[in-house]
C-alpha cells in the first residue's frame, strides 16, 4: 500500500439533468491526474454516494477504474452506513476488480459508543476481501472514532491499513501518529487544516479541493512530505481563502462551483444538497483569481 501515500483526491460524481454524467467524470478524472495525485476515491462522500442507486455506483466506479487504466490506484468509498449486515452483504455482491482498498466511515445516525464502532469495523474486517482505510468523519456522523478505537482495530487486524482521520482535531490525530503500528497510515480528511497534521507526521491527505485544483494542492502535499514546510507553507496560504467558499453550502457544491469556473464540469447536485449559490460563486471566483488559479 505504499502506492497510497501522499494525495488521494475523493472524486466528485458529475451530473447532467439529474443522470450520472460518465463522459465528464473521465474528464474530471483526466484532470486530477495532471496533477501530483497519488490516488483517487471513488463513491466517498465527495461524490455524493448517499444519492446514488446501487446500479449507478456501480457505473461510477467501473468506469473510474477503467478510465483510470492502472495508472494510479484507486479506493472505493461505497462502504459506509449504519447497517453492518447490510454493508456486510454489499461487499459480497460489488464488483471490486481493479480497486486496491475501500474507504469506510464509522456509523451515522446510531451514535454508537466506541465499543459499538469497533465490532462494527471489525465485522467489516472479516467479510473484507480488500484492505480498508477507516475514516472518522464527526460532522458527519455524530460519533467520533477515537484515538484509542482507532490503535485498537489497527492493532488487532492487519485489513485495516490506515486511517482518513477528519475530525479536524489535531491533538487526536497526532495520539494516533505517535502510537500506531509500524505500517497504519494516517492520512488528514480536512483539507484546510491538513498542513498541521502532516507537520505531525501524516502520510498525505484524501483530498476534496484537489479536484478542481490538483495542480497547487498535490505541490502542498509533496512539499509537506518532502520536509520543505517553506514551499508548503506557500501553496498553503495561496489557497486559504479558497476553503471558505469551497464548503459554505456544503461539500461537494463548492468544489462543483470550483469546476465550472475551471470550464470542467456543471455545478449540479443532488437533493437534498442544492448547487452554489451565485453570490458564493462569484466570492469564489474572485478568491481563485487572486490566488492566480484562474484567469481573471
Amino acid at each position: 500500500m505504499h502506492s497510497l501515500n501522499g494525495l488521494g483526491v475523493a472524486l466528485v460524481t458529475p451530473f447532467k439533468n439529474g443522470q450520472v454524467d460518465l463522459d465528464t467524470l473521465k474528464k474530471i478524472i483526466d484532470h486530477v491526474l495532471s496533477g501530483p495525485v497519488d490516488f483517487l476515491v471513488s463513491l466517498g462522500t465527495t461524490g455524493e454516494t448517499a444519492t446514488l442507486s446501487l446500479e449507478e455506483a456501480h457505473h461510477v466506479v467501473r468506469t473510474t477504474v477503467e478510465h483510470v487504466a492502472g495508472r494510479k490506484p484507486v479506493v472505493c468509498g461505497l462502504f459506509g452506513g449504519n447497517n453492518t449486515r447490510d454493508l456486510v452483504d454489499q461487499m459480497a455482491g460489488f464488483d471490486l476488480s481493479g480497486v486496491s482498498a475501500l474507504l469506510s466511515a464509522s456509523p451515522a445516525y446510531n451514535k454508537p459508543p466506541q465499543e459499538g464502532i469497533y465490532r462494527h469495523y471489525m465485522q467489516l474486517a472479516e467479510a473484507s476481501p480488500l484492505p480498508i482505510i477507516l475514516y472518522n468523519v464527526p460532522s458527519r456522523t455524530s460519533s467520533n472514532l477515537s484515538a484509542d478505537t482507532t490503535l485498537r482495530l489497527a492493532r488487532e487486524s492487519r485489513t485495516f491499513i490506515g486511517i482518513k482521520e477528519a475530525s479536524t482535531h489535531l491533538m487526536q490525530g497526532m495520539q494516533i501518529l505517535k502510537h500506531r503500528p509500524e505500517g497504519f497510515k494516517v492520512w488528514s480528511g480536512d483539507d484546510p487544516t491538513s498542513l498541521a497534521l502532516m507537520a505531525a507526521g501524516a502520510d498525505g491527505v484524501i483530498s476534496v479541493i484537489g479536484n478542481a485544483l490538483p495542480e497547487a494542492f498535490g505541490t502542498m502535499v509533496k512539499a509537506a512530505l518532502e520536509d520543505d514546510f517553506v514551499r508548503a507553507r506557500h501553496y498553503n496560504n495561496l489557497l486559504l481563502d479558497l476553503h471558505k467558499w469551497i464548503y459554505i453550502d456544503g461539500n461537494p457544491a463548492g468544489v462543483k462551483g470550483a469546476l465550472e469556473l475551471l470550464g470542467l464540469a456543471s455545478r449540479e447536485v443532488r437533493l437534498p444538497l442544492v448547487e452554489l449559490r451565485e453570490k458564493h460563486l462569484e466570492s469564489l471566483r474572485a478568491a481563485m483569481v487572486k490566488a492566480g488559479l484562474l484567469a481573471g
